[in-house]
């Protein structure tokens, strides 16, 4: 039985796709590879838990693809955490708003410089079956189209008079001649906009409506699983959702809680035991490092149980369990830039920027 939420959801990727012209059905030249796709279904949710929207996505199957044939390059920068933290702490002493947007089908939007060659989407095939869709834009789940939407954003906010950053390329500034400032954080299609310029951000958002189908969230509220709260006194980030998503992935909802996230002075309890599943650790490890960019009371923890991720053991595997029960007693706990007088942090803003103007 078809949800009618999924039936909605690959009717407006179908809409989006041929409204972006993204491929031309063509016959298959002689001696040319052609690329599968598949249709991907995920629940998109809000800060607080509850569904925001059902999603599907045409995704191509970039493994497939032939190195040197049909892709060539693929890196494509995303936003450092130690950039957007930057970010946080100067909008909460200098009183920079902090607006967020979301790019729709941003990677529809990339200019493809190889030929690639995809069959026709399943449910949607042509009554000609022989027909191969020749792709004329970049499509999710293709090695390159990150790289290509990027480039693509890039372009654009570079024509609008902005500077890229040297030490992180997903930053751009722009400074207006009365000495206001705007700055944009792109992480794949989720884009900070703060500055001290209100018009610049009014235009800057119109620009890129033009260009992309762009919606505007409003203020920041819930990033890269970060949830940011703002009052008075500054602006506090936590992952509190995303922790306890963790523990109740892990069978960890109804632990004991622990008051310290490391035993102390049994450092040869963690050589102990016999070897644990790598990927599983791994992935775990994984997710606790993540998490730990908005967690600095775990940071030492995490780092020692990291240092065995090639060859853990049983004793190595209880210690990430104890950061896991130290997490059941604090799930909310995270950062606060707390905002000061201000004069300091304007001085370091200034010294900062000048150096990039240098750059």
């Amino acid at each position: 039985m078809v949800v009618p939420e999924w039936r909605i959801a690959v009717m407006e990727e179908m809409r989006a796709l041929k409204q972006n012209n993204t491929w031309t059905l063509v016959e298959l030249p002689k001696g040319q590879s052609v690329v599968g796709c598949r249709w991907v279904f995920t629940v998109k949710y809000k800060a607080d838990g509850s569904i925001d929207r059902h999603k599907a996505r045409l995704v191509a199957k970039g493994f497939t693809q032939t190195y040197g044939i049909d892709y060539t390059e693929t890196f494509a920068p995303v936003a450092k955490l130690n950039t957007i933290r930057i970010l946080l702490s100067l909008a909460a002493n200098l009183d920079w708003p902090l607006h967020q947007l979301d790019i729709k089908n941003a990677f529809l939007h990339g200019d493809l410089e190889e030929v690639v060659y995809m069959r026709q989407p399943p449910g949607f095939e042509s009554p000609d079956t022989q027909l191969v869709c020749k792709l004329n834009k970049s499509l999710y789940g293709l090695k390159q189209s990150p790289r290509a939407w990027f480039d693509k954003f890039s372009k654009v906010v570079k024509m609008l008079g902005y500077r890229q950053g040297q030490a992180d390329h997903t930053l751009f500034v722009k400074h207006s001649n009365h000495g206001h400032i705007t700055i944009l954080i792109v992480y794949v299609d989720d884009i900070i906009v703060t500055g001290d310029d209100s018009h610049e951000m009014t235009n800057i958002k119109l620009m890129l409506a033009k260009e992309f189908e762009v919606k505007d969230l409003g203020p920041l509220r819930y990033f890269l699983g970060m949830e940011i709260a703002r009052n008075r006194k500054g602006i506090s980030v936590s992952q509190r959702k995303y922790t306890l998503d963790l523990l109740a992935e892990t069978g960890m909802l109804g632990c004991k809680p622990s008051r310290t996230p490391l035993e102390l002075g049994n450092k040869q309890a963690l050589l102990e035991g016999k070897p644990v599943d790598v990927g599983s650790y791994q992935r775990l490890v994984g997710k606790l490092i993540y998490l730990s960019h908005t967690r600095p009371d775990i940071a030492f923890a995490v780092s020692l149980v990291s240092q065995y991720m090639h060859s853990p053991c049983q004793g190595h595997l209880d210690a990430v369990y104890r950061i896991l029960r130290y997490l059941k007693l604090t799930p909310g706990r995270g950062l606060f830039f707390a905002k000061t007088d201000g004069s300091f942090c304007e001085c370091i803003y200034r010294c900062r920027l000048g150096w990039f103007d240098l750059r």
